[in-house]
């Protein structure tokens, strides 16, 4: 397989995971690790996440323990990123120097095909620039690395679309640092209690360590400027966003699929008709608006209940936490 060989020779491969697509290199490689920062323009404080293609691999990467081993046995292959104690074979450049390392079994066969072809863990951060919303298609992947890395595989859009839930395990109740697919409640039923670090939605403070990826830095951002506009009352919710739209030039209204009709002649797009529909399509909405060269983004949020949070954390990192209740 010659997306195996690349990565076992210290090159970079773009690959389809079920969240987004990853940039992928050796993480016991230095080199290739930092080579995947420059790839992506990406600050070095930034830890990566190590894909595996089975639980077993990650013994010889970090200190697993009981409450680890139950949500792999309930949750992998998918959408969940570990925080455990990492053992010296890891790189201090994958980490950002920090004493845990993110472990994850995706789901899509392509990448843990690649992983088996690679014999090696691969660090993969999202396959976009830095700073630019995620990647969800080879087409995404592409407009972001052609020139910059040799190959990408094309495995098709993304089934969740957007990036993995990050559990710290290394405490008596483990903490989610970044929301996805696998919500607060599917862990809590496992792991008996879950809770949310309160800098999930909320930007990090000057000095504040990142202990997971999608912390730090502008995150998932468009061009045009972005707001999002959620509340109970979904008049005022309507009659906010077509205020903002009115008193703005070249905008856009991203809205949920039952409010299409609610907006006259204003320029709509489908931001889905759930959650889980917002998770899948959040990511292309937003590289379609800097397509269409869209300069004001007006969005209909979600509440934070399961996938909402995850959808909302991206959401607000793309907006520079621009978010008005009504």
């Amino acid at each position: 397989m010659l997306a195996g060989r690349l990565i076992a020779e210290g090159q970079l491969v773009g690959f389809p995971t079920e969240t987004v697509y990853g940039l992928g290199g050796n993480a016991l490689d230095e080199k290739a690790v930092r080579g995947i920062f420059a790839a992506k323009g990406r600050p070095a404080d930034n830890p990566l996440i190590v894909h595996v293609s089975a639980w077993e691999e990650t013994e010889t990467l970090c200190d697993v323990n009981a409450t680890a081993k139950r949500l792999m046995d309930a949750f992998w292959p998918g959408p969940l990123t570990l925080l455990l104690p990492k053992k010296a074979i890891v790189p201090d450049v994958t980490t950002a120097g920090l004493p845990t390392v993110a472990v994850r079994c995706p789901a899509h066969e392509a990448a843990r095909a690649l992983i088996r072809a690679a014999k090696v863990p691969i660090a993969a951060p999202s396959g976009n620039l830095s700073g630019r919303p995620s990647p969800t298609a080879a087409a995404h992947m592409l407009e972001d690395m052609d020139g910059r890395i040799p190959l990408i595989l094309d495995g098709g859009n993304c089934s969740v679309g957007v990036e993995s839930t990050v559990l710290d395990v290394t405490g008596a109740v483990p903490v989610i640092y970044r929301p996805g697919g696998v919500t607060r409640e599917m862990i809590a039923a496992v792991a008996g209690d879950c809770t949310v670090a309160d800098s999930v939605m909320r930007p990090l403070k000057e000095g504040e360590a990142a202990p997971s990826p999608g912390m730090r830095h502008r995150h998932y951002a468009p061009k045009g400027q972005m707001t999002i506009v959620r509340g109970e009352d979904e008049e005022k919710v309507i009659s906010t966003l077509s205020r903002l739209y009115d008193e703005s030039e070249n905008a856009c209204i991203l809205c949920h699929a039952d409010h299409l009709d609610r907006f006259g002649s204003r320029r709509v797009q489908n931001f889905g008709g759930s959650m889980e529909e917002t998770a899948r399509v959040l990511f292309a909405a937003l590289r379609d608006m800097d397509e269409k060269k869209i300069t004001r983004i007006l969005c209909e949020g979600w509440g934070e209940k399961g996938v909402g949070l995850a959808v909302m954390n991206r959401m607000a990192r793309a907006a520079a936490f621009d978010i008005l209740e009504v």
